[in-house]
């Protein structure tokens, strides 16, 4: 039995199991992987006090300064199934079928790329249709591409293409573009980029592969399309939540609705932090402020049960 589960193995949970191994919290983390959504960034140049360094390198080092945490339980490779409340513990069922069992959970288990649910965008998948910019974006050496997306996500993954795509199209649904204003401006000095706003994605077609994207302007009505090769999803995420769905509250999006002063749910023994939550700035350095300040107030809540 331990004191404290922490299911998930991104920035915010990583930062957790540091904190609760330094309180000497006795703490199970069960994560599939390492580095969340970050190990899909060709550079992370706003993590604090480090030049910029790849997603796949910051997964190394959150994974290195985890286990060198000598009283953390860490099970990796796992994927939890399902998480019942016994009252008085929780069991935590692993897709192996195992049980793990907590006094406490707190849940970092991040989020997943949202889709745009439109014709042919499921068909395509893997045939001209991405989500992963750092994986796919070789792929379009010399030819068209599409990002559908103009947040940071979306302006990192047009900033991925630049090295391979003949030409990049980003497409957001709102009147202006959402990412930060560097982005931008580094896209911005690129001929070959061209920026639509105010439009939606109506289809995706093509043949073995997609080559035809099919958009509507929003303020006019007029449909258009464009040749392309690549259509690359950055739309945002959409939170893991359904692990404690009917167990903690949850917002209108899927987020887990939490405190945000001490991280704790609806639910007394549960916490949350990181992307799954309702907070408003889904990055790293908030992801891992949120794991921390979790941790403490749940340390906080063992002091004090156990001079109670």
């Amino acid at each position: 039995m331990y004191e404290l589960v922490i299911v998930g193995g991104g920035p915010a949970g990583v930062a957790a199991g540091v904190y609760a191994a330094r309180k000497k919290i006795n703490t199970a983390l069960i994560t599939k992987d390492f580095g969340g959504q970050s190990v899909n960034s060709n550079a992370i140049e706003n993590w604090i006090g480090v030049a910029p360094v790849s997603g796949a390198d910051f997964a190394r080092m959150l994974e290195e300064h985890l286990r060198a945490q000598e009283t953390l339980d860490i099970k990796t490779g796992k994927t939890v199934r399902a998480i019942r409340d016994g009252g008085e513990a929780f069991d935590v069922e692993l897709d192996d079928g195992a049980l793990v069992q907590g006094l406490k959970l707190l849940i970092a288990a991040g989020s997943h790329y949202r889709r745009l649910n439109v014709p042919g965008e499921d068909a395509y998948e893997g045939k001209g249709v991405f989500f992963c910019s750092i994986c796919d974006a070789p792929l379009m050496k010399g030819k068209p591409a599409a990002v559908i997306g103009g947040g940071n996500s979306g302006l990192e993954a047009a900033i991925d293409l630049l090295p391979y795509a003949a030409d990049i199209y980003v497409l957001e649904y709102l009147d202006a573009l959402r990412g930060d204003p560097v982005y931008q401006e580094r896209l911005s000095r690129e001929s070959k980029v061209h920026v639509f706003t105010s439009v939606q994605v109506k289809e995706i077609r093509g043949d073995a592969f997609v080559n035809t994207l099919v958009y509507q302007d929003r303020q006019t009505g007029e449909g258009h399309t464009l040749n392309v090769s690549g259509v690359f999803v950055a739309v945002g995420m959409t939170p893991n939540s359904d692990l404690v769905k009917g167990l903690a509250a949850l917002d209108e999006r899927g987020r887990v609705i939490v405190d945000h002063k001490t991280f704790k749910t609806s639910h007394p023994r549960i916490w949350a932090a990181g992307d799954i939550t309702d907070g408003l700035y889904n990055q790293i350095n908030p992801a891992i402020g949120d794991g921390v300040k979790a941790v403490l107030n749940i340390y906080d809540t063992i002091l004090r049960e156990h001079t109670s």
